[in-house]
């Protein structure tokens, strides 16, 4: 009678008498490749995420630091009933700076306090953004309201802000 009857050999028909799932470090990296070959065929990844992420991680500022978003009137303010078409109001902190952001269907305005000049650019993915001046009282505008998921990156003062990533 044969003593590994009812099992499989998966070591390709040589049993070196180790556990079936204590492999070593190199037929781990062989099948972890083999599994990456695999998604490759089965499961692409779409072109435009691949160029999306990497232009992403371009935008990327180390130096930057990361403005908070603490108020967002989809989330924290009362519905006026029988109000449409209303403007999406955004407050992002970053220490003592302040981005106050109206989006609507005409545009984006902002301000930043304390009021100072500022250059700010729309992220929003693969795309190049609006490149926006903030005047000595901190006022910006953008003809077009942002499309998709956007960031702002201002440069005031001597600092480079990041506002958090949302969608228009």
């Amino acid at each position: 009678m044969n003593d590994n009857a009812g099992t499989h050999d998966t070591t390709g028909g040589h049993d070196d008498g180790r556990a079936g799932g204590d492999f070593g470090e190199a037929e781990q990296e062989l099948l972890e490749e083999e599994l990456r070959q695999a998604a490759a065929v089965l499961d692409p990844v779409p072109d435009s995420l691949r160029q999306l992420a990497v232009e992403a991680f371009a935008l990327h500022d180390l130096d930057a630091r990361i403005a908070e978003l603490t108020f967002d009137s989809l989330v924290d303010a009362i519905p006026v009933r029988g109000a449409t078409d209303v403007p999406r109001m955004l407050t992002f902190q970053a220490g003592d700076l302040t981005v106050d952001v109206e989006v609507s269907g005409d545009g984006l305005l902002g301000q930043v306090m304390p009021p100072q000049p500022a250059r700010i650019e729309v992220l929003n993915g693969p795309r190049a953004g609006d490149r926006l001046t903030a005047d000595e009282l901190g006022r910006f505008a953008a003809q077009a309201p942002p499309a998709g998921p956007f960031a702002l990156r201002l440069h005031a003062g001597g600092d480079v802000v990041v506002t958090e990533w949302l969608r228009a």
